[in-house]
């Protein structure tokens, strides 16, 4: 209402690593939605391996998730 601007809010890096190795680095710019759902495959996985995803957001802040291949 006052007409400041809003600064960008978005996930710029997300990488997946498994057994050690990176699977997955992707770079995103401000054209991601809210709530972006990303899938992908890769070889050498097998059931029960863990698949440790990490992202960094434009304002710093990172998360990271875990879960089984199934």
């Amino acid at each position: 209402a006052a007409g400041a601007t809003i600064p960008a809010h978005y996930i710029k890096d997300v990488e997946a690593t498994s057994a050690g190795k990176t699977v997955l680095k992707a770079m995103f710019s401000g054209s991601v939605s809210q709530n972006p759902f990303l899938s992908f495959k890769f070889k050498g996985g097998a059931k029960g391996d863990k698949v440790v995803v990490k992202w960094t957001d434009s304002k710093g802040d990172s998360r990271t998730d875990e879960a089984a291949i199934a």
